[in-house]
């Protein structure tokens, strides 16, 4: 089997659970307000949400705590990662999001107050755009096969500026990723650079995801806003 890096324990690097909760506790008024929204988001349009509750509120929290000026996300599908990000965004009262996917669903999902100033979409394979440069958080959600994942480490991560924001989903549904998986393949890329990551996928860290739980639990954040049952989510900084 091929051997993967393990996620970051507590306190190390850009996404330390430590790190995470402050981020709650000073972000708490403001993203509940941000859940309640999404909540009702869902009810209007057919999102069909890939997010589950944990990590989109810690990519939210990231951008709110980081304070981006240029965000990149490739893969919207629906818009409801999408939407939590341009949420962060307005909440921080600065930044633009630049969103990439072969499919343009959410164009038609999102309300025009989010995107209207804060929002770029391009429509078709975001390996032929031009990406905007140096962004401050990227979030990687698109096709999940190895092949994808060898062009975006080498065409996109290795690129990124020192302490860079990162999240890549749907790499820990089990306790590893499968070996010829795009989830192996960020995490070999991960462990050659020396770059701790965090997840709080109840698979591939439940002691993370029981941590945060009952950070959320104590904060009044307990309800569900969207029942995923997964959290695969990988969150790392790229080196200083």
């Amino acid at each position: 089997m091929t051997s993967v890096s393990s996620p970051a324990p507590y306190g190390r690097a850009m996404f330390s659970v430590d790190t995470i909760i402050s981020w709650y506790r000073e972000h708490a008024t403001d993203l509940r307000t941000a859940r309640e929204e999404q909540r009702e988001l869902l009810v209007q349009a057919p999102m069909h949400p890939k997010l589950d509750d944990i990590e989109a509120e810690i990519m939210y929290l990231a951008v709110r705590a980081l304070r981006p000026h240029t965000v990149i996300e490739i893969g919207a599908f629906h818009g409801w990662s999408t939407s939590w990000l341009l949420r962060a965004l307005r909440d921080n009262g600065d930044g633009i999001l630049y969103s990439y996917d072969r499919v343009a669903h959410a164009r038609r999902t999102l309300p025009d107050g989010l995107t209207k100033t804060r929002w770029r979409f391009t429509h078709g394979d975001v390996r032929t755009a031009d990406l905007p440069a140096d962004p401050g958080f990227v979030l990687i959600d698109a096709l999940h096969t190895a092949g994808f994942a060898r062009w975006y480490t080498t065409a996109l991560l290795d690129h990124l500026k020192p302490g860079t924001a990162v999240a890549v989903h749907d790499v820990y549904h089990g306790r590893r990723p499968w070996p010829n998986s795009e989830g192996a393949v960020l995490l070999r890329w991960l462990r050659a650079r020396g770059l701790p990551h965090l997840t709080a996928s109840r698979h591939g860290d439940p002691d993370v995801h029981d941590h945060l739980t009952g950070v959320k639990r104590r904060l009044r954040m307990a309800a569900a806003v969207h029942s995923g049952k997964a959290d695969p989510m990988a969150f790392f900084g790229t080196a200083e």
